[in-house]
């Protein structure tokens, strides 16, 4: 595995893969590797000749008050895991190489950025969009992979992949969990031993969702009722939203009709610790 910091020698190295028909895939992510990013990049080498992960903790997809200085970094034990995993390059840029002194140029995806997250966190979209275009075109990808547990992010990437006519086939990969169903998450490190006890019911809440549905009730509000119900039992556990929505522009939904295919997403925060989780149900 070669280790890449510099954007022109990266692009200088895609270029050439390219010329040779090799097929190129991208894993981009802000580090603290876990199962679930391993899981993106064997889905990548799967599906390419060449991998690249990307590691950069992107500050302009935080706001001024969230963890951007503590997130938590690990590049050496990434690097270990990224090489075990099989990845051909990995790119590790500075801040100042992705966004020097005089940056001043960033990507807005209108309307599905304003919901869920980004009702919640008004500049993150804004931040991802910038990003992930940098590095589609610094990677120059056929592929790209992105997990299923940030669900409105990855509408918002295909989103820029369809308006920006970016030839990069995006593949959405499955939520990785843990063994008590707790999405694997790089922030789930800052949970204390009795946030993490508690933590797994967000996907309990998401199941009984699920239960609910499938034993034939459309009504949302009751669905969302029992889901508060279920989280507001835990003690440390705060709910920001809880959304029944279309999984195709994420409008709100009242009722389920038939034939319909809908995200059911929340947001809840254990203690300073905001996690997030999803399903995607078709009735």
């Amino acid at each position: 595995m070669r280790v890449v910091t510099k954007i022109g020698e990266m692009q200088n190295i895609v270029d050439d893969l390219r010329r040779d028909k090799r097929i190129v895939s991208l894993v981009p992510t802000m580090g603290y590797l876990h199962d679930g990013h391993l899981s993106l990049m064997k889905i990548a080498r799967q599906n390419s000749d060449i991998v690249i992960v990307s590691i950069f903790v992107n500050p302009t997809q935080f706001a001024p008050h969230e963890d951007f200085g503590s997130y938590p970094r690990d590049i050496a034990g990434d690097t270990k895991l990224a090489n075990s995993a099989g990845v051909d390059f990995l790119f590790t840029p500075e801040k100042n190489e992705i966004y020097p002194a005089d940056y001043a140029t960033f990507v807005d995806v209108d309307e599905i950025t304003e919901k869920l997250e980004g009702k919640s966190r008004p500049t993150h979209f804004r931040g991802v969009a910038t990003i992930v275009t940098k590095l589609f075109n610094i990677a120059k990808p056929h592929v790209a992979i992105f997990g299923q547990k940030d669900a409105q992010q990855a509408l918002v990437i295909k989103k820029i992949v369809f308006d920006l006519n970016f030839g990069i086939k995006i593949i959405i990969a499955p939520t990785i969990r843990e063994k008590d169903g707790l999405a694997m998450s790089s922030r789930n490190s800052y949970l204390t031993k009795e946030q993490r006890q508690e933590s797994p019911v967000l996907y309990e809440s998401l199941t009984e969702a699920s239960k609910m549905i499938s034993g034939g009730i459309t009504d949302c509000l009751t669905i969302k009722e029992k889901m508060i119900k279920l989280i507001s039992m835990k003690q440390s556990a705060k709910i920001d939203y809880i959304s029944i929505a279309d999984s195709t522009d994420l409008e709100e939904v009242d009722v389920l009709q038939k034939g319909g295919t809908y995200l059911i997403s929340l947001a809840v925060k254990f203690g300073n610790t905001r996690l997030i989780d999803n399903i995607i149900q078709t009735i």
